[in-house]
């Protein structure tokens, strides 16, 4: 299913991106956005919540078992082939050495995955004024992910699903600031410029039970009353469990993901989708320590406008 023609944003969605816009903030040719708000004494704040140097990784498997319903054409889930298996390479002799060898296709965000700032447009521009032109069919030449050379910092779990005392959110329900700010008090922390943020609303069960259709539409997420939070706090990414990031079917009518359009092209704010917060949310809940030192970084895939992530939280 294609998504509609962009028309002109209503005046009320307009009024909110001019007040959350972030063009020309790190200059004119900048092309990672928020990203720069992680200066290296954040990476340092990021790297004293290290406690215990425990380990978990927010990425779901790289398998027939992902997000991809056909939806969206062409974003298939990763299909694994091996090109070689245990192939005798002297003289034919299964005696001596041998090697297997294989391969993956996929779409770049079928999965656990950054969006790049290149990634949407409307109005003829993407982030920072720079033209839709910018991305053909070799990629994106400005705002790709290729820009991004690491997303190393303090890593903050907003886990909404518990602050509202359920384990799993209901689709259709748009998250809000005083969502937010009730998380970030259930977790005793205050969000500071830099942070990566990891929004959790426990939608991504559904996907783990089978369930993917119900997982894709309807679902919880983040509102365009939460956007304003966002860039008044500095935020540097944000990561959901869900499908589309934001609240989905979308809150105003002929306007196709309004939040992404806001995150992505106003602020410059690198933004993905389907990590798997669960294992993270029950430690957190155990030890009571919601920030941690996180490295989410991209893969080096040229003029790509996603990438596949595995993020490794250490506590």
């Amino acid at each position: 299913m294609l998504p509609p023609q962009m028309p002109t944003l209503p005046p009320e969605v307009k009024e909110l991106a001019a007040r959350v816009r972030n063009w020309g903030r790190w200059g004119a040719d900048d092309e990672i956005g928020t990203l720069n708000l992680i200066t290296d004494e954040v990476v340092r704040r990021g790297a004293a919540a290290i406690r215990q140097g425990r380990r978990l990784t927010l990425g779901i498997p790289l398998d027939e078992t992902g997000p991809q319903t056909g939806v969206i054409p062409g974003r298939v889930n990763p299909i694994h082939a091996m090109l070689e298996v245990n192939h005798p390479w002297l003289r034919g002799d299964p005696d001596n050495f041998c090697n297997s060898d294989d391969m993956i296709i996929m779409g770049l965000q079928a999965c656990t995955h950054w969006d790049a700032l290149a990634h949407v447009s409307y109005e003829g521009r993407i982030y920072n004024g720079f033209p839709a032109t910018v991305v053909t069919s070799r990629g994106a030449s400005r705002c790709g992910i290729d820009k991004v050379k690491t997303i190393v910092s303090r890593g903050v779990l907003l886990d909404v699903a518990r602050a509202k005392g359920v384990d799993r959110i209901e689709g259709r329900y748009a998250i809000t600031s005083d969502d937010l700010d009730a998380a970030a008090e259930l977790a005793r922390v205050t969000i500071l410029p830099g942070d990566v943020v990891f929004v959790r609303t426990g939608h991504i069960q559904l996907l783990f039970q089978g369930q993917r259709e119900q997982y894709v539409s309807p679902a919880p997420g983040l509102s365009l009353q939460s956007v304003e939070w966002f860039r008044r706090h500095d935020v540097a990414a944000v990561g959901s469990d869900n499908f589309t990031g934001e609240v989905f079917p979308r809150e105003v009518k002929d306007t196709y993901l309004p939040v992404h359009l806001l995150h992505l092209v106003e602020m410059g704010m690198t933004q993905g989708q389907n990590f798997n917060l669960e294992e993270l949310a029950t430690d957190c809940a155990g030890d009571g320590q919601y920030a941690f030192f996180v490295d989410a970084s991209p893969q080096c895939l040229t003029r790509a406008v996603g990438t596949p992530v595995n993020p490794v939280v250490i506590k």
